[in-house]
């Protein structure tokens, strides 16, 4: 029989439920959690504690500007991908959409791409950034190689490897990435408490974010994701539980300059 080429390690057990929600992660458990967390506040308010479980406050999802990326290589977390010339104005064009906010906080990947569209934000609000490894961009086997078009699946090996989408197989689960990305978003909400907080991060895991937000499946097809380059997807909560997600592009008149290739 044909050998099937094995799995390299993966950062979670691919045999996750088809849904790509995965044990113990999907909307329901998601709003049990925040209903628990509320009903505690309540508890601590009659107390004679102050309740929080009214008190507004917005996490921003940005992703970053345009990538240099002229030999078009699927970088994914690879370093040394830096923000072309479009992508720092880009960063430079999400300033104004923040002018005047209450920010108490900026959150970055450890990719260089993200610290360079936090930076005009964070000096404008006299912040510093914090690295946060959780918003990194998303595990992907395809890392590292070029992108050729209609071409690219026909090495026998990356058929493989796409052989389950729902996952997917090619990379790091979408289960995963809702873990790691709700862990990090609600902690940027709870350092900024009453204010706002900015956090830049990568299409995948904004979409997987916000996917898990507005109830819908984790696997999809990546080009109906609603997350452009620089665009803001932001997250506001009452207390802990989420009453609005709204999606903006403060960079959209860049957009007809900026590259064709997939993840610039």
């Amino acid at each position: 029989m044909p050998q099937h080429p094995q799995d390299p390690a993966r950062p979670d057990d691919p045999a996750e439920e088809a849904d790509g929600t995965g044990p113990g992660l999907d909307t329901a458990a998601v709003a049990e959690r925040a209903s628990e967390r509320a009903s505690g506040a309540a508890q601590e308010a009659s107390r004679g504690v102050e309740d929080t479980s009214t008190v507004r406050t917005v996490v921003h999802l940005l992703r970053h500007g345009e990538v240099d990326n002229p030999r078009k290589i699927l970088y994914g977390r690879l370093p040394g991908y830096h923000l072309s010339d479009l992508g720092r104005q880009m960063a430079e064009a999400v300033v104004p959409f923040f002018a005047g906010r209450d920010l108490a906080l900026v959150v970055c990947s450890p990719l260089e791409r993200t610290q360079e569209t936090a930076a005009p934000v964070a000096a404008d609000h006299g912040l510093t950034p914090v690295i946060d490894p959780r918003v990194i961009e998303a595990g992907n086997r395809f890392e590292g190689s070029r992108f050729e078009g209609k071409g690219f699946l026909r090495r026998p090996w990356r058929l493989w490897w796409v052989r389950n989408p729902t996952v997917p197989t090619w990379g790091e689960s979408y289960a995963a990435i809702a873990r790691r990305m709700t862990a990090a978003i609600e902690d940027a909400r709870d350092h900024a408490r009453g204010r706002e907080a900015l956090v830049v991060s990568h299409q995948l895991p904004v979409w997987t974010m916000r996917s898990v937000l507005e109830g819908r499946h984790l696997w999809h097809d990546p080009r109906r994701r609603e997350c452009n380059l620089a665009s803001v997807t932001s997250v506001t909560y009452e207390g802990d539980r989420v009453v609005e997600v709204s999606y903006s592009e403060p960079a959209a008149h860049l957009y007809p300059q900026a590259s064709a290739v997939p993840g610039a």
